[in-house]
């Protein structure tokens, strides 16, 4: 695609490319605010069900689980569909357990509607696939690191107005059996509603969409692109990156889901307030993921690919000292100091991640992130199970901060060749030398 944008222009929706990210980031935002949207509430579903710690777990468990195999699934028909009708698809899809959680009865009933909602978390993929083929590489770090930060403000934003919402229904009157539930069932509708307008508001390319591009001759046919899962598969790389943004994207989805209830519980704070400070967690994306992913631009633009794998050691290394010192914080504004400057580094971390992904496989780049975004689950599944009883959740926190520490190292394995930093370079080079960049 040789007619990315160059650059981003934040207050501009006259191009496809600009149009496309903030659908993206919006889409995203709505989908990790329906994905957590229970969570500040847990509280009152564990007094209401009678939800035992260990059952608390296996929710936690459950509600990423399933996104392991959904951004799979999902970063496959990337490839093979286009972004485009994967995003509409998946919201429509998605927003039917979101709703059906409002009807949940029991614990299994609450339990399987988790899982189902997990589904919603694909969306990241779609997401950073999309920006990915929107931007041109002196940006497109900022660009994914922006829109999947945005979309995860989704997950601070829920912390602090759920909340509020269901203490204002209980205020005039609604029971609070009614209150959390239809709280679910508007998130789930505004999902299906932006599934409309994504459809009717993007395309899959800056050169139009992949079934008219395939039909013009512009882009390999799907039979062409048979095979790439495998070949993401077999690049070690991928299988290094998986791993460390189970490190920094699992640790962030576990803390969105315990979050409130641990200031809660270790802290006595009451429903509103732990959600408003679980709430500062979240609110970090709105510029934290940009950062990782802005400085990850600045190391490649100096040092080239090899640039933006040094900062990824840099900040998930950050992100397990700070984790470490927020487990052990008892006084309620250090451990509020403390979650800031660990909120800071984990989405950097993330950001950074993504900012690599793009320049791994460009003809396999839906499997690529995909996997890679399985990994974020897979690692928030692997730190549920703490969380089940087995130990206090401070030590709990300790323990990951330690993995994450020993996950940092992981970075010097992905390595560039000669070959490739050269394909960057002149790739970059003939992008910003087109007329539209130079327009």
């Amino acid at each position: 695609m040789s007619d990315k944008a160059t650059r981003i222009e934040l207050f501009s929706l006259k191009t496809i490319q600009m149009r496309t990210f903030h659908m993206t980031w919006f889409a995203f935002f709505l989908c990790f605010f329906a994905w957590f949207g229970i969570a500040p509430l847990m509280k009152v579903v564990r007094d209401e069900l009678g939800l035992t710690q260990a059952q608390i777990g296996n929710c936690i468990i459950a509600s990423v689980s399933i996104t392991v195999v959904a951004r799979l699934v999902v970063g496959w028909l990337c490839d093979r569909i286009g972004p485009r009708l994967s995003y509409t698809w998946l919201l429509v899809l998605g927003s039917i357990p979101v709703m059906g959680i409002g009807f949940a009865q029991s614990y299994e009933s609450f339990l399987l509607f988790r899982l189902a909602i997990g589904v919603i978390g694909a969306s990241f993929v779609i997401t950073q696939y999309h920006t990915s083929v929107m931007f041109a590489p002196n940006v497109v770090g900022t660009a994914n690191a922006t829109t999947a930060g945005w979309g995860n403000f989704g997950a601070g934003v829920t912390q602090l107005i759920m909340p509020i919402i269901f203490t204002t229904l209980v205020s005039l009157g609604v029971n609070q059996f009614w209150g959390w539930r239809a709280s679910m069932v508007v998130a789930g509708l505004t999902c299906f509603l932006t599934a409309i307008a994504y459809y009717k508001f993007t395309q899959d390319t800056p050169e139009g969409n992949f079934k008219e591009l395939r039909a013009a001759g512009q882009l390999p046919s799907r039979k062409a692109v048979k095979g790439t899962f495998v070949e993401a598969c077999k690049d070690y790389r991928v299988w290094a990156l998986f791993l460390i943004y189970g490190a920094c994207f699992g640790v962030e989805l576990t803390i969105n889901n315990v979050a409130a209830l641990y200031f809660a519980d270790y802290f006595e704070l009451g429903l509103t307030t732990a959600g408003i400070v679980a709430a500062v967690f979240g609110l970090m994306n709105i510029f934290a993921r940009t950062l990782g992913g802005f400085v990850s631009d600045r190391f490649g633009a100096k040092w080239g690919l090899r640039g933006r794998a040094r900062w990824l050691f840099i900040a998930l290394f950050a992100e397990g000292l700070f984790l470490i010192n927020f487990s052990r914080m008892d006084m309620l504004p250090a451990a509020i100091v403390a979650l800031l400057c660990f909120s800071v580094c984990v989405q950097m971390s993330s950001g950074a991640t993504f900012s690599v992904v793009p320049f791994i496989n460009k003809r396999a780049l839906g499997s690529v992130a995909g996997i890679v975004g399985a990994g974020g689950n897979v690692g928030a599944v692997m730190a549920g199970f703490l969380f089940k009883g087995g130990m206090a959740w401070p030590d709990a926190l300790l323990c990951i901060g330690v993995v994450v520490l020993c996950v940092s190292f992981v970075a010097f394995a992905v390595r560039f060749s000669e070959a490739s930093e050269k394909d960057a370079a002149a790739d970059l080079e003939r992008i910003l030398s087109s007329p539209r960049a130079a327009a």
